[in-house]
Formats: structure tokens, sequence, C-alpha cells
């Protein structure tokens, strides 16, 4: 039975400033552990612009948030040190997290770039927690050897538990929620803490008067429902009391991937890249989706490739959270991608190159496993487009904040011409007479 068996969950703490402060240590031996200071991943460091995507403990303490502009992050924390995204070395460091994992159990779930799912039921007998504390113990601790930074473990008989355990005091720290102990350790928690229960849920069960996660699971079944709708509310109603019979399902990663590319037949640069290279991102997507669902494959990393007019090939690839098949995933995350190698401060079209070649691919495949979702499954995939809109949203927002200050450097440019001609008009008038020169109409 589900019940019976013992579910780790393994969560990196402050995986991408972890991440960045190992490969700093690394590349400047004896320089300042960014995990010890108040420091933030995200944005432009040069123009402090952009958005806050991972934070330190220290920097915590500021107040300083996930996803706000970092210029909200720094009035808040003027000392506040910031490092660019470092998407490859996350990879490396991710892939290595997996390996040591995967010498624990066979049954590995990987559900982000930094979180998995073990089923340890083949190791420790069920009931034995003591057990399960030592084979958590040794799992951090050899992360912690091995790989320089720390994790969280969750422990429990289901996912949803063992995720819930996760999140409690961090960082390094291995936490138990057993289905008995959920009244003490879950019941009193904010029912925004629940997992799967996203903000606009929380805010719908709070103006009934659900405040904690303990009220949910003491409600009405149908007065969840007839708030939250049917499927939403009966997911609210079996998590608050700890149930969940979603299975750790093992990926079968295979060493092939599916990819298009498209020689271009005018070479795109900064200036038409919204206008055709856009379309061309979207089209590959759609051939890359329809590629995988007719051969009925899911992937996991998405590759977004150009080659320059010079003949030279750039990428950049990222994981998303869980495998998919569907063009709008791939197509955002090509598109995050592209802007990343080709329209950041330091992209290639800054750079003064233009791209002649456009690819997007799919690799880490694995089959389809067609089955009916059960409710833990489909709040995932809820909070998986919820955080995919979210990126979409930071994207634009960032854009249109890099568009007002092109404008706003364009007005103080024309300004200070317009002085400068101000001043000439001055001195010539001042020496040869009053209206020698005068404003153009």
């Amino acid at each position: 039975m589900n019940s019976e068996r013992t579910i780790f969950h393994v969560d990196v703490n402050s995986a991408f400033l972890s991440w960045s402060a190992l490969k700093k240590l690394r590349e400047e031996p004896g320089s300042v552990d960014l995990r010890t200071i108040p420091s933030a991943v995200g944005g432009d460091v040069k123009t402090r612009h952009g958005i806050i995507t991972a934070k330190s403990i220290p920097a915590k303490k500021y107040g300083v948030q996930t996803g706000e502009p970092v210029v909200k992050a720094l009035q808040k924390c003027p000392q506040l040190v910031t490092v660019p995204p470092d998407f490859p070395t996350y990879h490396e460091y991710s892939q290595a997290l997996m390996d040591i994992l995967a010498q624990y159990s066979p049954l590995l779930q990987q559900v982000s770039i930094d979180e998995a799912y073990l089923d340890m039921s083949h190791r420790i007998a069920f009931g034995d927690r003591e057990a399960a504390l030592l084979w958590a113990s040794r799992i951090r601790e050899q992360v912690k050897r091995e790989l320089g930074f720390t994790v969280n473990v969750g422990i429990s008989t289901n996912k949803l538990l063992a995720k819930m355990a996760s999140d409690f005091q961090k960082p390094d720290r291995t936490h138990t929620l057993y289905p008995d102990e959920v009244p003490a350790k879950m019941w009193p928690l904010p029912i925004h803490s629940l997992y799967g229960c996203g903000k606009s849920t929380a805010q719908k069960l709070q103006l009934i008067g659900i405040n904690t996660i303990g009220e949910a699971a003491a409600s009405d079944l149908t007065v969840l429902q007839s708030v939250l709708g049917q499927k939403s509310g009966a997911y609210i109603y079996n998590s608050a009391s700890g149930i969940s019979r979603s299975p750790v399902v093992a990926e079968r990663e295979q060493a092939k991937s599916i990819s298009n590319e498209r020689t271009l037949s005018s070479d795109i640069d900064r200036n038409n890249y919204q206008a055709d290279g856009v379309p061309v991102i979207r089209a590959l997507a759609q051939k890359v989706a329809s590629r995988m669902q007719k051969k009925g494959l899911s992937g996991q990393t998405v590759t977004f490739q150009v080659k320059s007019s010079e003949f030279a090939r750039y990428s950049r690839q990222m994981s998303l959270p869980e495998p998919t098949d569907r063009a709008a995933a791939i197509e955002s995350a090509a598109l995050l991608l592209a802007d990343r190698l080709l329209n950041r401060p330091d992209g290639l079209f800054s750079a003064g190159m233009t791209i002649r070649l456009i690819g997007v691919g799919v690799s880490r495949l694995s089959e389809k496993q067609v089955h009916q979702m059960d409710l833990f499954e489909w709040a995932d995939q809820n909070l998986l487009e919820e955080n995919r809109k979210k990126e979409e949203e930071r994207l634009a927002a960032a854009k249109e904040e890099e568009k007002r200050r092109a404008e706003a450097e364009e007005e103080e440019r024309q300004q200070a011409k317009q002085a400068k001609l101000n001043e000439m008009m001055e001195k010539i008038n001042s020496r040869y007479g009053s209206g020698t020169v005068k404003k153009g109409k």
C-alpha cells in the first residue's frame, strides 16, 4: 500500500545562490562566500535592473524577496551583492546532485532543477523511523562533503507530506511529517503554506474563515467545492489531511533528443528580432512538440542555439520542472533562453553579431506514461503553469523596464544636446549682439 512506503523529498537550500557562491569560490579562492553575506542572484549587475531570482539567508533578514525588482531589493539592503544567473553552472551541480541521489534509490523522480523525490521503501522497513533519519543524514552529509552545498530532507509515507516536511526550518535539516504528526506539525500552519494552495485559493479560503490547514481539514468537502470548484476543493480537502496517492515515478533517461533548425532567408539582429526571429522560434517549438507527441515522448531539457553570420555556434539550455511535450512550455523556455543569449547587455546582439540560423531542441526524453492524474499531480501541473506565467510576466516587466530606461537615457541625451546648443547661442549672441542667432521654429 502507498501508506506503507517511505518517501524522501530532497531540496537544495537556496540553490541558485549556493551554486553561484561555489563557482565564485572555485574560481577565486579566498573570496567571500556569497552565502554568508547579503547577496542575491538576478538582474543586470552593472545597471542594477531586473528581478531577484534567489537570495542568501542574510539577505532574507533584510526583507529581500524572490521575484522583486533589484532596485527595490537594494533599497531594503544597500550593501546587497548581486550576481547574474549562471545556468550552465546550475545544470552542472543539479546533475551531480541527481547522480548522488541515484545511488540511494532506483525510484528517483526529479521534479525541478534543485529537488527530487526518492522512494526509500526498499532500504527502510516500514515504521522504522530511526533508520529513515539515518539514511537522510547520510544523504545530507554526502552532498555537503562531495558537492559543497546543503540540502533539506523531508520524510513521510507520501510525496505531499515529504514535500511539506522538507519546507520546514532550513537550512541543512531533516524533518519528518508522518500521518500521525499532521495534527501537531501541519494543521497549525497558515493555509497558504499547504503545497498546491496558490495565492488566489488561499484568499478565497480566508474569506470564508479558513486561515489554517487544520481549519481546511475540518471543513465540509461540499463547502470547499462550492467555493473552489470540484477538483480544487477536493484537492484542498484531501491534502489538508495529508492524503496523497501519487507514486514516485522514475523517469528513464534516453541518450537522444528531438530538435529542428532553420537557416534564415536574411540575418537577424536586434532591430528585426521581434518581427523575424520570434516567429521562427515559435514555429520550431511547435514542430519539435509535434514530433515528440507523435513518438509518445516527453522531454525535460530545452536547448536554444544559433549560428552567427561568421558560422560560429552558440547555445543555452535549461531544465524544466517536469517533462513535457507541450508546445507552449517548449516555446516559453526557448524564448527565455533566446533572450538570455541574444538580448542581454552581454548578449550576442550587443557584441554586434547577426544570426543566420536558429535551432530549438528537447533532450532528456522519456516515454509518456498515460494514466489518470491524481489530485497531487494535478496541483503540480497547475503550479508549473503558474510559475511559467510568472516567469513570462517577469520577463515582460524586465523588457518594459529596459525600454523605459532607454527612453529616459535618450531624453537625457536630447536635453544635454539642447543645453549645449543654448549655451552656444548665448555665447554667440553675447559676443556679436543679441538676436544674432535665434532658435528655429
